[in-house]
């Protein structure tokens, strides 16, 4: 009987907050050659908040977006065609914290 290899299993820890979410019905996407940035955020004009920063490696990026647009492709599968929300009509930028 051959033996089959054994599987690592990474337990991961996680705090009610962050298991509760949060929503963002914005995100905004930077890049440099290292990484790249992604950032979350809630618009209600004429104020937004930005909610997580998200920092990944380029290789990691990519993973998620293939992850994410095959979960699209099940979700849309499963219950229609997900239209695509319109662009904000307006400039949206940072505020120093005061």
């Amino acid at each position: 009987m051959d033996k089959q290899p054994q599987q690592n299993q990474i337990q991961i820890k996680a705090t009610d907050e962050v298991l509760r979410g949060l929503y963002s019905n914005m995100a905004n996407i930077l890049h440099t050659k290292e990484e790249f940035v992604i950032d979350f955020m809630n618009v209600f004009p004429p104020t937004g908040t930005l909610n997580a920063r998200v920092i990944v490696s380029p290789g990691h990026f990519k993973r998620m977006a293939v992850a994410m647009a095959e979960n699209l492709k099940k979700y849309e599968a499963q219950f229609g065609n997900v239209k695509v929300s319109e662009a904000p009509s307006t400039v949206i930028g940072f505020q120093a914290k005061e």
